[in-house]
């Protein structure tokens, strides 16, 4: 499942479970938009220190279970994660965006939640 992740002072097996509900609870999670979404979380794999371990959606929300590395606190893996994923789902497929009339994609309760929402 994991592996370690050998750095040149430590290694660390430190993984996550993100939960992310598209905007408005929205059903916007089509199988289009669903490999759209793993494709762009493999590119994030190789860009950055993280390796996906597994990825998938319902209809209004999406789970991502990953491996990163300590350098990244979970505020920043989010917010990264986040808007790359939006991006590239709205730019490949357009009839998202007529769903979610207010130009965000997911939401941003994992901030408002955890009283971050300054940080964004």
């Amino acid at each position: 499942m994991s592996e370690y992740i050998h750095k040149s002072r430590n290694v660390t097996v430190l993984m996550y479970h993100l939960v992310f509900p598209a905007k408005y609870r929205r059903a916007v999670f089509d199988d289009r938009v669903d490999e759209v979404l793993k494709e762009v979380c493999l590119k994030i794999d190789e860009r950055y220190q993280m390796k996906y371990l597994e990825t998938g959606t319902d209809k209004d929300h999406a789970h991502s279970l990953f491996q990163s590395v300590p350098t990244y606190g979970v505020t920043k893996i989010v917010r990264m994660l986040k808007s790359v994923t939006a991006r590239e789902i709205f730019r490949r497929c357009p009839q998202v965006k007529k769903q979610l009339w207010g130009g965000e994609f997911w939401t941003d309760g994992f901030f408002r939640k955890h009283g971050w929402k300054a940080w964004r």
